[in-house]
């Protein structure tokens, strides 16, 4: 029983650039973007570390995109933090955020997105998101 909950301890999220080198056991790659990477085949995703797994429903809708681009102080983050946390609480999302937080506990896997600064990046709300709901997470 001891090597099992040890063994169930070191399972987790790891949150990525993607693009980024994969880590050693990092697992399956989903990709939480709304669009693929440009100018790449969809046979070279895995292959150049972008994913291996494409969720489009767990990225900001378009419109949500294009706000925030236009705007980039720290009150147009908040305000996209709330509507993106609006966007993911919605069935379909919020049912894929309650499986990946389950699918933690069991095995490795990663999630990302191509922004460079997760602090500016959904996949920081996604963290969060993510461990609100009990999800084993990878601090980076």
């Amino acid at each position: 029983m001891a090597a099992q909950s040890l063994v169930s301890s070191t399972l987790s999220i790891r949150i990525v650039q993607l693009g980024s080198p994969r880590a050693p056991g990092e697992g399956l790659r989903l990709g939480t973007v709304r669009r693929p990477p440009r100018g790449v085949s969809k046979r070279d995703y895995a292959r150049r570390d972008f994913y291996d797994v494409w969720l489009p429903a767990l990225s900001p809708s378009p419109d949500l995109i294009k706000a925030f681009k236009q705007a980039d102080d720290a009150r147009a983050w908040r305000v996209f933090e709330r509507k993106f946390r609006r966007e993911m609480s919605l069935p379909d999302a919020a049912r894929q955020l309650d499986l990946l937080a389950a699918l933690s506990r069991q095995t490795n896997f990663s999630l990302g997105c191509y922004c460079e600064i997760e602090a500016r990046c959904h996949r920081s709300i996604l963290r969060v998101l993510l461990a609100e709901r009990g999800a084993s997470l990878v601090n980076t």
